[in-house]
């Protein structure tokens, strides 16, 4: 009686990428990605995918987490003039880095339909070359820089190059090293900033590609300030936001599930043997769903007059009876408004049935089709004496467009 079509969405995966720097305009690009995980169905959050290249997670991965990431830059510093001592703190080597939190839209590349990320650098990291070996030269230890700046204790050291990174709260402005010496050599590679990023919820967006960006400036009294006389071969750093998603949305049928036969409570003993008319015909019939995004149902009638039901028909007397056709989904599936869906009926025109949205993976949970031919219907086909048979194709529709 009933035929079941459902639709397939893909997982949204967010991409970030490291590209070359060009003129005015170094480029690095970020990737995460989404795709529900069966192991993991409640964890339903990005991956971010994006390498760290010659920065803090990419010499000590060790100390990076879900809450920290780093990132290289193709930027280097030079010292465009001798640092002196005692020199006010603009003409040394400073640190400060743009740490407050920031929203970047992303937009899906087809649809246009835009959704906010966070993103927060939270260090600043780079090698030292080209620098005085001669001890004292500088006020403090590279190790441990003054506040607010805190390092844990991590750098990595050869005769070529001294790797750091130092951490830096939201909102804190950044710190200085002073000479106590004069330096005139100093260079600075291997640019990076460790960062947070705080992606929107995949359950809620579409399958497919979010692009956004976001510039910061890089030089004295800009984003990315190491002073008046650490100077950058490039003047921005571009970040390129890639979110690529990918949606499971799948439905699976048990053997025999596609022919509905609806009967009284308890069968047809009660009309065959005494001639006591049931009060419902109905089925219940049990379907396995796999979800991770929003999506929609409907459904589409061999036989249907002006309403909105499904009809089924005797092909003898031409009569046809309206089925009610409701869904039950399990826990973890909320229609728009964030309730519970419990016996939500099916409309040929999709109204009440416009949104459904997942809180979490729902992973081969059970749901309900409840079909059902209500009193005065069922009085209508039964006639003693006479045998039919109604019959007809309901198809229930699962929609990921949304």
């Amino acid at each position: 009686m009933d035929k079941i079509m459902w639709l397939k969405s893909l997982i949204l995966v967010v991409a970030f990428g490291l590209l070359p720097g060009i003129a005015a305009a170094a480029q690095v690009s970020i990737f995460a990605s989404f795709k529900p995980d069966p192991s993991q169905p409640m964890r339903n959050v990005f991956k971010n995918e994006t390498p760290p290249g010659d920065s803090y997670c990419g010499w000590a991965p060790q100390y990076c987490h879900s809450d920290r990431y780093s990132i290289g830059a193709p930027i280097t510093f030079r010292l465009a003039q001798t640092i002196q001592p005692g020199h006010d703190e603009r003409q040394g080597v400073m640190f400060r880095a743009p740490t407050y939190r920031q929203n970047v839209t992303v937009i899906h590349e087809e649809t246009g339909e835009s959704q906010t990320l966070q993103f927060r650098v939270s260090g600043i990291g780079m090698g030292i070359t080209d620098r005085p070996e001669e001890p004292g030269t500088w006020e403090t230890s590279w190790t441990y820089p003054p506040a607010p700046c805190v390092n844990n204790g991590t750098a990595v050291g050869s005769p070529a190059i001294y790797l750091f990174t130092y951490f830096l709260a939201e909102g804190a402005e950044g710190c200085a090293i002073r000479a106590a010496k004069p330096v005139s050599l100093l260079t600075f590679r291997s640019f990076g900033f460790a960062y947070e990023l705080v992606t929107p919820n995949p359950l809620g967006m579409r399958v497919g590609i979010y692009r956004g960006q976001t510039t910061y400036s890089v030089g004295p009294n800009k984003d990315f300030d190491l002073g008046d006389v650490m100077l950058p071969d490039d003047d921005q750093i571009t970040l390129d936001f890639r979110l690529t998603v990918e949606h499971t949305l799948k439905v699976d049928i048990p053997p025999g599930g596609t022919n509905v036969e609806l009967v009284p409570q308890g069968g047809w003993q009660g009309w065959l043997n005494q001639g006591r008319k049931p009060t419902r015909l109905f089925k219940d019939q049990t379907v396995n769903l796999y979800v991770s995004s929003r999506f929609k149902m409907g459904l589409d009638c061999q036989y249907a007059d002006a309403d909105n039901d499904c009809r089924i028909r005797d092909s003898v007397s031409g009569e046809s009876v309206p089925v009610n056709v409701s869904v039950s989904l399990p826990y973890g599936i909320s229609d728009a408004a964030g309730r519970p869906v419990n016996r939500q009926p099916l409309r040929r025109d999709g109204v009440g049935t416009e949104l459904f949205q997942p809180t979490f993976y729902v992973d081969r949970k059970a749901s309900t089709l409840h079909f059902e031919i209500e009193r005065d219907e069922v009085e209508q086909m039964l006639k003693v004496g006479e045998s039919r048979t109604y019959s007809g194709n309901v198809t229930v529709i699962w929609d990921s467009e949304v």
